[in-house]
């Protein structure tokens, strides 16, 4: 049996930058992997199934809202499809027993299922003993989300060790809600990030630099769909957070302590 863990990410940057031709919007964000992790277990089986080994989080609720969305186990999983999408690239119908337990929130702008579904991809290329590249399973998963979006990555210097208070103060948001808002949202309203500082200040393992940098264009957006997004922000500053900031289009925010 193999077990791997898929890791949670933030943005310690977040801004938009216009939109592509195939409607996408064109991004550019600075992200973090961090501690906060799902875990898969993988066995050899006639079949593919995925099933749910549980939930490390609270789901308690928030100002009247249940903050936890119910994460799907059957073929709209991001697992499945990675696992389906690997089928096919190999040419084979093997299948594997998945166990999948969540940590990381769903709707969080935390990449959780994203996460799942790499961690499921190299998980299986060695139980299948597939032997696909890094750069074979990165193109097999390119085609299980929005395809060639996401996958100019350039690795950085990470941020030197900090303690991060991670805070889902309300229901899970649509990412595809928050950007129609995003696009009738007046330019001038917008609290855009300084990337390039943000970039400086990791490479320089300058906390209070990075702080002063970080933005998420999408942070206003999202608080006015939900008020509880806002008041979170100004509590982790209160309790002496150097910075607190949303992740992706939310619901998560967090305190860079």
């Amino acid at each position: 049996m193999l077990c791997l863990k898929a890791r949670a990410k933030i943005n310690w940057t977040l801004d938009i930058l216009g939109r592509r031709a195939d409607g996408y919007h064109q991004m550019d964000m600075l992200m973090q992997s961090v501690g906060l992790a799902d875990t898969l277990w993988l066995e050899e089986s006639d079949r593919l199934t995925l099933e749910d080994a549980g939930q490390g989080f609270r789901t308690e609720a928030g100002d009247g809202e249940a903050c936890a969305a119910p994460v799907p186990f059957d073929e709209n999983n991001l697992v499945i499809k990675a696992a389906r999408a690997l089928q096919k690239a190999a040419g084979i119908e093997k299948g594997a027993r998945i166990r999948l337990r969540k940590a990381i929130p769903s709707g969080a702008g935390m990449g959780g299922g994203s996460a799942d579904a790499a961690a499921a991809l190299i998980g299986l290329n060695r139980l299948w003993n597939l032997h696909f590249s890094t750069a074979e399973l990165e193109r097999i998963g390119l085609t299980v989300g929005a395809e060639g979006v996401g996958e100019q990555l350039t690795s950085l210097t990470p941020a030197p060790e900090c303690w991060l208070v991670l805070w889902q103060p309300c229901d899970g948001l649509s990412t595809g809600e928050i950007f129609t808002a995003f696009d009738t949202t007046p330019a001038e309203t917008l609290a855009r990030p300084q990337t390039l500082r943000a970039q400086e200040a990791l490479l320089a393992g300058d906390l209070p630099a990075l702080a002063a940098s970080m933005n998420n264009v999408l942070e206003g957006v999202s608080a006015a769909k939900r008020p509880q997004l806002e008041r979170a922000l100004h509590r982790l500053e209160e309790l002496g957070a150097l910075r607190a900031m949303m992740t992706g289009s939310g619901s998560v925010v967090y305190g860079l302590f």
